[in-house]
């Protein structure tokens, strides 16, 4: 199957060049860098099928059996599909498969749960909180109030202690766990507790984890949280896109929530792709790549700490690893821009309680394309040549082709 039917065609190449060069462009760029960039990942060739479908052009506002527009027959089908196949996944009651991305996801759960001006408790952003936990330019942090909890300055943790208590002095409407940068997995029961001691709905914003927990390689959040929000790209391998889990007793409050209050039309074509996704989710071969990708993090992690890499928490439980390269000589942003210059592209990121930022990179992409912990080891000595000043850019760029050469994301 070509990974751009389009172009194999030559339609696109015909009806703008221009467009066509900057396609093969980025499949370039993907084919010869690694992608460690760890809210990314490589989709199957299935997904973008149903990516590029006919399904792209139907207009379906509304919900299965209830929908604004006439000819959703065929529609109301895949998105049955997506929905049943996301609730076996994960074990919920409900599912809804229509948000557009995490964000999305998560102000359709704040608008079901919450009004204007309620007081919400979530990691800090300095901590790894998202956007979407009251920053103060996003809408959380314009429409709530945000009380942000933190880390543990000894060890990088989550501070459960300062949860419990920041959360009987402020008694918030509603608790988020869940972090763009925590690379330890979330004791859920003990914000079920906390949230239940204070009266609060539990909010889990699974966003980077979810894929890890279709493939059970982490723990569920499902049946502790109120509601839970995740993204269907990262490690679920699915199309850039949302959704949102929980009981049927706040099924039709969700549903609301994302249309029509927060969101029109569903994007069908994005809702197929997501079915087609929760369906290769729920394979043997699945599983074993979850695990394969925590494995290839433990082991990358512990490369770069034997670099001189300062890592955060001293380990990762998960595919996500973020880590201090100031005593190589270079603190996140600059590293990062040396990292992508010699063929590696990943991120920076706050550090907790540090000055400086850091990298935060993930192994999901790269177990994709089939590399192991041999792989890891190589790149976490690339990365250390590369910042130490051994190994000049040009060199570790093609260093980095030929590895991605024998692991290519889409071959042939």
């Amino acid at each position: 199957m070509s990974v751009i039917p389009v172009l194999e065609a030559d339609v696109l190449r015909r009806q703008d060049p221009e467009l066509a060069e900057i396609l093969l462009g980025e499949l370039a760029r993907q084919s010869t860098t690694l992608q460690l960039v760890a809210a990314e990942n490589f989709t199957s060739p299935a997904v973008l099928a149903a990516l590029g479908s006919p399904l792209a052009n139907k207009y379906a506002e509304g919900y299965p059996g209830a929908r604004h527009h006439g000819g959703c027959e065929i529609v109301d089908v895949a998105e049955r599909v997506a929905v049943d196949r996301a609730k076996a996944l994960f074990g919920a009651g409900h599912a809804n498969v229509q948000a557009h991305s995490g964000s999305s996801a998560v102000l359709a759960a704040y608008a079901a749960l919450l009004r204007p001006g309620d007081t919400v408790l979530a990691l800090g952003l300095p901590y790894g909180g998202h956007l979407t936990h009251g920053s103060p330019a996003n809408f959380s942090g314009r429409w709530f109030d945000f009380v942000g909890y933190g880390v543990d300055a000894e060890t990088g943790l989550i501070d459960y202690a300062q949860v419990r208590s920041l959360a009987r002095t402020r008694r918030p409407k509603a608790i988020v766990c869940g972090s763009i940068a925590c690379p330890r997995h979330i004791d859920y029961a003990f914000f079920r507790e906390v949230a239940d001691e204070v009266g609060a709905y539990l909010i889990a914003d699974a966003a980077h984890p979810i894929g890890l927990v279709a493939g059970g390689a982490a723990p569920n959040p499902v049946p502790y949280a109120d509601v839970v929000c995740a993204t269907t790209h990262k490690v679920l391998r699915g199309p850039r896109g949302g959704m949102l889990l929980c009981g049927s007793e706040l099924a039709e409050r969700v549903d609301r929530a994302v249309f029509p209050f927060t969101q029109g039309g569903a994007q069908m074509h994005t809702i197929a792709a997501k079915a087609v996704a929760f369906g290769e989710a729920a394979t043997p071969a699945f599983t074993a790549y979850a695990h394969q990708v925590v494995a290839n993090a433990r082991v990358l992690a512990a490369g770069l700490a034997a670099e001189g890499f300062v890592v955060t928490t001293g380990g990762t439980d998960t595919h996500l690893i973020t880590a201090d390269p100031l005593p190589l000589g270079a603190d996140g942003r600059a590293a990062r821009g040396q990292l992508a210059a010699a063929g590696m592209v990943l991120d920076c990121c706050a550090l907790p309680h540090g000055d400086s930022r850091g990298l935060r990179l993930g192994t999901a992409a790269v177990t994709t394309q089939g590399m192991g912990e041999g792989e890891m080891a190589g790149i976490a000595a690339l990365m250390a040549g590369v910042l130490r000043g051994r190994v000049d850019a040009r060199r570790a760029r093609d260093e980095a082709r030929d590895l991605v050469g024998g692991f290519l994301p889409y071959p042939g």
